[in-house]
C-alpha cells in the first residue's frame, strides 16, 4: 500500500517537472475593425493540451463590468510606489530574468491608423514606423507593421501571437526574490489595497 502511494506521489513530481521543463504555450490572436473586436486566447500546458481557453467579446465581460463598477474602491497608489522604491533594483533583476524564460514564436501585429486630417495622418503614421523599425529590430520573430488610412479616424488591428514560458528556470529566482523582507511587504501592501 506504502508502495503505490510512493509511486504516485513519484510519477505526480515527474509530470510537474516534466510540466514545467517542457513549458507553457500562450496563443493570443485578436482582430478589430470599427467598434468589433474578436479574440481568442489559449494556454497549453506541455504545448499541446489545452488547459484555458477564452473567445472574447463574451457576455461574463458584461457581467464583469457591472460587478467592477459597483465596487471600484479608491487605491492609493502613493503608498504602493513608496513600498517599491526600496526594491526597484530587485524587481528588474527579475523581470529580466522573467524575459529570459520567455521564448517568442510568432509576433506577427498589424495596425491600420488614420486621422481627419491627411497631413496629421502621414506625420504620425512616419513616427509610428520609425518606432516600429526600433521594435521590429529587437527580435528577429516581431513583425509588426502599420499602414495608414486616409479615410477618416481609424484605429484597427489584427495580430497572432504565440509565447512560450519555461517556468522552470523561474523557480529559483522567485524563491529568492521573494525571500527578500521588501518584496514581501510589497506583496502584503498590494494585497491590502485590492
Amino acid at each position: 500500500m506504502l508502495n503505490i502511494l510512493g509511486m504516485i506521489i513519484l510519477i505526480i513530481i515527474l509530470f510537474i517537472i516534466i510540466l514545467l521543463l517542457i513549458g507553457i504555450k500562450i496563443k493570443l490572436e485578436y482582430y478589430k475593425k470599427g467598434s468589433e473586436v474578436k479574440g481568442c486566447l489559449k494556454i497549453l500546458i506541455l504545448k499541446k493540451i489545452k488547459v484555458y481557453s477564452r473567445n472574447f467579446p463574451s457576455q461574463d465581460d458584461d457581467e464583469e463590468e457591472e460587478e467592477r463598477d459597483d465596487e471600484e474602491k479608491e487605491r492609493d497608489v502613493k503608498k504602493i510606489f513608496n513600498l517599491a522604491k526600496p526594491c526597484m533594483n530587485d524587481l528588474l533583476d527579475y523581470l529580466k530574468t522573467a524575459l529570459e524564460s520567455v521564448k517568442i514564436k510568432i509576433a506577427e501585429n498589424h495596425l491600420v491608423f488614420g486621422l481627419d486630417s491627411y497631413a496629421d495622418t502621414g506625420k504620425y503614421i512616419g513616427i509610428i514606423w520609425g518606432i516600429l523599425s526600433v521594435v521590429n529590430s529587437m527580435h528577429e520573430k516581431l513583425k509588426i507593421s502599420a499602414e495608414p488610412s486616409f479615410a477618416g479616424s481609424v484605429l484597427d488591428a489584427k495580430g497572432v501571437n504565440e509565447v512560450d514560458i519555461y517556468p522552470l528556470k523561474l523557480v529559483v529566482p522567485t524563491i529568492k526574490l521573494v525571500s527578500k523582507k521588501e518584496i514581501r511587504t510589497l506583496i502584503r501592501g498590494v494585497l491590502d489595497e485590492r
